[in-house]
């Protein structure tokens, strides 16, 4: 005999009370009435836009100058084959920080008496790279090392991805040494006790933990770093940013930085909403950690 055979009134055991059901109704409402508001509040706001942009006595000249349908198209294949360049340059550049970051970090938080030279320098150089400009650290890198005349001429490109690699190790070093130090002390003395060594507790134990808690910084930083690969251009690489420059430079019209930055926009959309979603999902965890 089924439950709800046993009920004298025949009805499901969790059937849902008429509270529920006005209480789920009237959220409904309420979630229908705020998609309404913001639907209208965004046409108004694009609308007031639109009809400004419109009112302008100079907007005919802007429109041809910036976004001209004809220059679009016809720069649209260099620029995108550019772009492939600054794509070459974000995926080395992000193995590259991954490691060369990690290192300093975990120098930086070890207690080891003999590594304190290695931890001296370690700070300096963050602090270092983090005060100069990115652009100045292209200029120094770029410039700098082929005028050693040591190594023969170097592509502009590979110089370019060093000086992203040296600039972004230095922020994405200090993220991770304050994950490192947010470890509590008891998750080292747990695996020391179980009888992991200093490198498999670091390997196992801290660094999953730490990169839990600061993925979120750590991905804000990949974002910037994904926009500051254009820089490179100033070293001469034909990337998208120079392709841009090399047809505003023949024709006059900027709608081919237009491009560039659409380009640069959808390669940055994937980032954007990866870290939006585990930011949400870390959020959610938080919030939901004390629920019984």
């Amino acid at each position: 005999m089924s439950v709800s055979d046993s009920r004298p009134d025949g009805l499901a055991e969790h059937q849902v009370s008429e509270v529920e059901l006005s209480r789920r109704a009237y959220r409904k409402k309420q979630q229908l009435q705020s998609v309404m508001t913001s639907l209208i509040s965004t046409i108004v706001f694009v609308a007031i836009i639109v009809i400004g942009l419109k009112m302008s006595p100079g907007w005919p000249r802007v429109k041809e100058t910036f976004f001209s349908a004809e220059y679009f198209v016809s720069s649209f294949p260099e620029i995108l084959k550019g772009l492939w360049l600054n794509i070459k340059v974000l995926a080395i550049a992000l193995v590259g920080v991954s490691i060369f970051a990690t290192l300093i970090a975990l120098v930086r938080t070890s207690n080891n008496p003999v590594l304190f030279p290695l931890r001296a320098l370690a700070a300096l150089y963050t602090t270092i790279m983090r005060g100069i400009p990115m652009i100045v650290v292209l200029y120094l890198i770029g410039f700098g090392i082929p005028g050693l005349g040591i190594f023969g001429r170097i592509d502009p490109s590979v110089l370019g991805t060093i000086a992203v690699i040296m600039g972004y190790s230095a922020y994405v070093a200090e993220v991770l040494r304050a994950g490192f130090n947010d470890v509590h002390p008891s998750q080292r003395a747990s695996a020391r006790s179980l009888g992991l060594t200093a490198g498999q507790t670091t390997r196992m134990i801290v660094i999953p933990q730490a990169l839990r808690k600061v993925a979120p910084a750590l991905m804000n930083d990949f974002i910037s770093m994904q926009k500051d690969v254009g820089l490179i251009s100033v070293l001469g690489a034909v990337d998208a940013v120079r392709a841009a420059q090399i047809e505003v430079a023949s024709t006059y019209n900027f709608t081919p930085y237009v491009v560039a930055s659409l380009l640069f926009i959808l390669m940055s959309v994937p980032f954007i909403l990866l870290n939006d979603w585990y930011s949400a999902r870390l959020r959610k965890r938080e919030l939901s950690g004390g629920t019984v």
